[in-house]
């Protein structure tokens, strides 16, 4: 492989058109003689000479036979002509987006692996834009702030749409990664019944196998870390017809927390179309689809009706509370969640049955 790391890149451009006009007074030649020779219009031959017009290949074999010069030659001389004008161009539209780079945490990305950190700030733009695969921010603002996203968190954080896009895109790139069988609703339903026993398992057990059963439904599920300014928890799209992805950021750390949203996400699948991305962050929403996967999740975890009969005849204390948990076949930290949530149980009280998460570079 080529290194063009230092290659030199000049920040002038030379026209074909310069060129040739130095070898038209070398050789004393006037445009009406170079007319004769080329048939080439000395009208376009002056458009030539400044550089309104390209050399094309049929230009340059016409100067090959008048001049003597290789048709490589003169080819060469319009690339490398063009090329600059492009760079320098894309280089003013670099300088000019440099503010929106601000709003990207190149930081926490780079910490994470995401992307190399460049102290030049234009080429840091540039793996940024790379890192999205677009080839501008123009391009960015067509894909991500004309999705139709979802919210269910409280409005208690600022967002930065670039950010969580950020998020989105590496969960994106994590997903093409996992080989999916085609989406089978019937199997995705199937799934979720055997992930809900996986609640009590740590994640070492439990990420790989609920990964590998979700995909063999169709569906690829990502654990991504949450970026600054994003306040996210949690994202469901679809890749294409027959591949969803499922994207969890453990932001809120609790079993409690990432198994309601990973069932809320879930919902969202099975209930909901393959053209909307649902993003759980904190801006919050009351839409119809969002109480609709908020019920979904709960009905999952713990059936309405024996958290009814449990809260209705049983003392709330630890014991009890395991003692349920166990009985319905879920970690009690779930059970703790849903009474703090009801506002049945005070927010302090039993958070030791809870399971913490932490992400390994934490």
């Amino acid at each position: 492989m080529v290194n063009r790391q230092n290659e030199f890149q000049p920040d002038y451009a030379i026209s074909p058109g310069e060129i040739l006009n130095d070898e038209l007074m070398l050789r004393g030649m006037t445009l009406k003689e170079l007319e004769r020779r080329t048939g080439i219009t000395s009208k376009h031959i002056i458009s030539i000479l400044k550089a309104k017009s390209i050399i094309t290949p049929e230009t340059a074999i016409k100067f090959e036979r008048a001049l003597g010069m290789p048709v490589r030659y003169w080819l060469n001389l319009e690339s490398n002509y063009q090329e600059i004008l492009a760079r320098q161009t894309e280089a003013k539209k670099l300088a000019r987006d440099l503010d929106w780079l601000k709003r990207i945490p190149v930081n926490t990305m780079a910490k994470l692996g995401w992307l190399e950190k460049i102290k030049d700030k234009k080429e840091q733009l540039v793996r940024v834009l790379r890192f999205f695969g677009i080839a501008s921010v123009e391009q960015w603002n067509e894909m991500w702030p004309n999705l139709n996203i979802a919210y269910r968190q409280t409005k208690t954080h600022e967002i930065f749409p670039e950010a969580v896009s950020a998020w989105l895109r590496q969960g994106e790139l994590e997903a093409t990664n996992i080989a999916c069988e085609p989406y089978d609703k019937d199997k995705f339903r199937e799934a979720l019944n055997q992930i809900r026993g996986l609640t009590t398992k740590t994640p070492e057990h439990f990420v790989p196998d609920m990964q590998d059963i979700c995909a063999d439904a169709g569906v690829a599920v990502v654990f991504v870390p949450a970026l600054p300014k994003t306040g996210v928890s949690g994202a469901t799209r679809w890749i294409n017809k027959n591949k969803a992805i499922i994207q969890l950021s453990l932001r809120y750390k609790t079993d409690d927390q990432l198994w309601f949203t990973f069932f809320h996400e879930a919902g969202h699948i099975l209930l909901h179309g393959k053209k909307q991305l649902f993003l759980e962050d904190s801006n919050g929403s009351d839409s119809d689809k969002e109480r609709q996967a908020n019920c979904f999740s709960e009905e999952m975890l713990i059936p309405a009706q024996k958290f009814s009969d449990f809260i209705a005849k049983q003392r709330l204390n630890k014991a009890s509370i395991i003692s349920f948990a166990k009985s319905v076949g879920i970690a009690p930290g779930i059970v703790v969640g849903r009474l703090q949530y009801k506002k049945i149980l005070k927010p302090e009280f039993c958070n030791d049955l809870k399971q913490r998460f932490e992400w390994a570079h934490e």
